[in-house]
């Protein structure tokens, strides 16, 4: 039965920022809830789980970008912006406890055309990452099952964990906690590995030849830590998927942010670790800085040659798999929230008897198994795997801006917002991070190879948008809580200028 809109208040039409409103019965928003299922210690896994992945592959490419010097640099300045946004959405995320994330908060702070850009940044990041890890998952297991297509693998593991993630939330996140666990386990033993095993030497870190005119610790000069700080946000990228999950939290008010935080400082650990010792092995910064699989190389350097193929396929496959299952629940709930606000098809939204968002989920699996498809035709790589992660993280970047320059304007124009958590680095972490974020997205640009794919991803959200102004901003519901949420405070906003 499809959900009929009515007029809002009795109107044919009501016309904010723009776009035109709809009132949905309590038919609509009955068949689009989400249940409540995760405690701090969940949500924590939920965030690391999404994120780990970085410290198995991904970041290496930035040493073949700016040299071990320029990724330590260009490290510590991603972290700083990493630690601003954090606390801003940490913030955020207490005052405006919804689904849609980062759509939310930006939808209330400048409207529903910045919202949506948004939204479409975060299915960019979010629908590409999984994408990009079901074909290095694919590869690992062809390892050990040579007779298997590569197709067979995206299927089954997209099917697995789009399965489990169907089946309920609650099943979703302890999967989540159990894998991410595993994972950094993983990385505790390389690490511990690393060191007692003499495997780790500083003359590998910096074996990377210099360029003229430049030094072993920048090995491509200024240029080079510039060119490598959409790397450095591989370690770090889909932390920031946690207030999607607002709605299903016990207490959001004490979880988000509490999760948000120790999540992130986490991830500065292993990351600090991962860069310094998976750097120091093997044929150290030079041979890892070309590699699909830079942990592999460790882990033959500590256990020898001898180390079995099964052994050190599982050992690559536990991050894999950690944020490749974390990250199917973020697209799922950013196609969620967006189809129950209108933006985009609202048959997508309904959740069925387990209130999970389904059809959201399988969707995304599809238009995943598509990319997958097509990184495969491009041909696997380093070079291929660096253009998808540019990709990825444009679309990230700015969400990010977007994000930090709403809790600005939120901070100015709504001062009054009840705020039960507040940053502690307030306006000037908020300023900081966006410098970060708008320095970082200029830096998708600097590597001439993968300009082409950041092209195409600019093209798609301009495709998206032009939906967005001839379609769906004359069908947004009303009752959907991020809008409901928005449309209140701009409605006490006009009676205070009257």
């Amino acid at each position: 039965m499809a959900d009929k809109p009515q007029a809002l208040g009795g109107k044919p039409q009501v016309d904010v920022g723009g776009a035109t409103y709809e009132q949905v019965g309590e038919e609509y928003l009955a068949r689009r809830r989400l249940r409540k299922s995760a405690g701090w210690v969940l949500l924590w896994a939920l965030g690391v789980g999404a994120v780990i992945s970085g410290d198995f592959f991904g970041w290496n490419y930035n040493l073949s970008a700016g040299g071990f010097g320029g990724l330590l640099l260009i490290t510590f300045v991603v972290a700083v912006m990493y630690l601003c946004m954090v606390f801003s959405i940490a913030e955020l995320s207490a005052a405006l406890p919804h689904a849609g994330g980062f759509y939310s908060f930006t939808r209330n702070a400048f409207g529903p055309t910045l919202g949506f850009v948004n939204g479409i940044a975060d299915i960019i990041e979010y629908v590409i990452t999984p994408a990009v890890i079901v074909t290095s998952i694919a590869a690992y297991m062809q390892t050990i099952f040579s007779f298997v297509p590569l197709y067979v693998w995206w299927v089954v593991f997209y099917a697995v964990f789009i399965g489990i993630n169907v089946l309920g939330t609650a099943l979703t996140l302890r999967v989540g906690l159990i894998v991410t666990l595993l994972a950094i386990g993983v990385l505790v033993v390389f690490y511990i590995g690393a060191v007692v095993s003499g495997a780790f030497s500083w003359d590998r870190v910096f074996n990377i030849p210099p360029t003229s005119g430049n030094s072993v610790f920048l090995p491509f000069g200024w240029y080079g830590v510039f060119a490598a700080l959409p790397f450095a946000i591989w370690f770090y990228l889909a932390i920031e998927q946690l207030p999607l999950a607002a709605e299903e939290s016990h207490d959001v008010v004490r979880d988000i942010p509490r999760a948000l935080i120790w999540g992130l400082l986490t991830l500065l650990a292993l990351s600090l670790l991962t860069l310094v010792l998976n750097s120091g092995v093997g044929g150290g910064a030079a041979e890892v800085g070309e590699s699909a699989a830079p942990l592999e190389i460790g882990f033959r350097a500590i256990f020898g040659s001898g180390a079995t193929t099964i052994v050190l396929t599982l050992v690559a496959l536990t991050g894999l798999v950690a944020s490749f299952h974390t990250i199917i629940y973020a697209y799922g709930r950013v196609l969620f929230s967006l189809s129950r606000a209108g933006y985009i098809p609202r048959w997508i939204s309904v959740t069925g008897a387990r209130h999970t968002p389904a059809r959201a989920l399988i969707l995304g699996g599809v238009v995943g198994l598509l990319l997958a498809l097509l990184i495969d035709r491009l041909g696997s790589g380093s070079s291929v795997g660096a253009a998808l992660l540019t990709m990825s993280v444009f679309g990230a970047v700015i969400s990010y801006a977007l994000v930090m320059l709403s809790y600005i304007k939120l901070a100015i124009t709504r001062p009054n917002m009840h705020r039960p958590y507040k940053s502690p680095l307030g306006l000037p972490g908020a300023v900081v991070g966006t410098v970060l974020a708008v320095l970082s997205l200029f830096a998708t640009m600097a590597i001439e190879d993968n300009r082409p794919g950041v092209i195409g991803t600019a093209i798609f959200m301009a495709v998206m948008v032009a939906y967005y102004f001839f379609y769906s901003r004359k069908r947004l519901v009303a009752q959907a809580p991020e809008e409901e949420a928005a449309l209140i405070a701009d409605a006490e906003r006009e009676l205070k200028h009257l």
